[in-house]
């Protein structure tokens, strides 16, 4: 597999996560049913970590990617890029404190912690697709 492939597949993962976060939180919400929220939950995270495998080598392998002097377009972009970055990477020792208390039973540090964890997680996965979207898509980097 070529590394420039990696963009679009790590962008699939940024979405599933998405999609799993989204439904984890339904199930624990709405039906308040705890195993089905666990595995999305867990889906989310697993989706996550293979996005991270990839991004880590893709830039390993390619280095940064410079976006295109487009005015305020870039403008628009570095406002959706740089709160993503930081969330990015505070997010992960967050996911994994809400993990394991999830994993511990300790619910009301679970939720306590969730309050934070899941929006910036849920930010960082669908900008990431956005990201992605406005990178290689839209202005063809």
């Amino acid at each position: 597999m070529e590394t420039s492939n990696l963009p679009a597949i790590n962008a699939v993962f940024n979405f599933l996560s998405t999609i799993c976060l989204t439904l984890g939180f339904y199930f624990i919400k709405n039906k308040k049913d705890v195993e089905t929220h666990k595995k999305f939950m867990f889906a989310a995270l697993f989706f996550s970590a293979i996005f991270l495998c990839g991004y880590l080598t893709y830039h390993y392998h390619h280095g940064s990617t410079k976006f295109p002097d487009l005015g305020w377009i870039k403008t628009l972009y570095l406002t959706i890029l740089i709160p993503h970055i930081i969330l990015a990477a505070v997010m992960v020792p967050m996911i994994l404190i809400t993990v394991y208390h999830g994993l511990k039973d300790n619910r009301e540090k679970h939720r306590r912690i969730a309050r934070w964890t899941f929006p910036i997680w849920m930010y960082v996965s669908v900008t990431g697709v956005v990201i992605y979207f406005m990178l290689y898509q839209m202005f063809n980097v």
